[in-house]
């Protein structure tokens, strides 16, 4: 099985090109808000750590958000709670799509996390900072102190682009995003 990570800045299209490559999907983000939702041991140990913000279940991401911004070190002591159940997650995606000829991992920490699995290949998926900026805007629930935090806890997007064994342009269009993924593909698959 061949294991794809995808690299990138927050922003920069990383689940719309996992998406393209038209195989199984481990999206990090999704399994996080899922244990937010569902995972009453991962709450009961974040209420214990920050009872000032978590208060009620499922977790509320209002109250995440304001713990993370009255202290930048509460997002450090998220990660620490929640890592570890995305990478059982990760774990069990894998034995469940072993006979997957290929599969791609959008984890937005992988490094960070030391998620990242040996003979993974990794692509960063490049953007223009303009267009990253106008999209980020866009969503839902944008807040820009949030977005300043996260990248705090973020290795620099050029070393993440040196570790990258390809890139991919992402000008959010999908024609161009599948076509440029068809050619990695071809490359990867010969």
């Amino acid at each position: 099985m061949i294991k794809i990570g995808i690299l990138g800045d927050i922003g920069s299209g990383k689940s719309f090109v996992a998406k393209s490559f038209g195989y199984p999907v481990f999206n990090a983000d999704d399994e996080v808000a899922k244990i937010y939702k569902k995972n009453r041991v991962c709450f009961l140990k974040l209420k214990k750590l920050l009872p000032k913000h978590i208060k009620t279940f499922p977790m509320n991401k209002t109250e995440l958000t304001n713990a993370i911004l009255s202290n930048k070190n509460n997002i450090k002591k998220i990660t620490k709670i929640v890592h570890p159940l995305i990478r059982k997650k990760m774990s069990l995606f894998l034995s469940k799509n072993k006979k997957r000829k290929l599969v791609i991992l959008d984890i937005p920490l992988l490094l960070e996390s030391k998620t990242k699995i040996k003979n993974m290949i990794l692509v960063f998926v490049d953007a223009k900072k303009q267009d990253i900026s106008k999209r980020l805007i866009k969503r839902k629930g944008f807040n820009s102190k949030i977005l300043k935090r996260l990248r705090e806890i973020q290795l620099p997007l050029d070393y993440k682009k040196r570790k990258s064994q390809y890139i991919i342009k992402n000008f959010y269009t999908k024609k161009i995003a599948r076509k440029n993924v068809k050619t990695f593909l071809k490359e990867i698959l010969k």
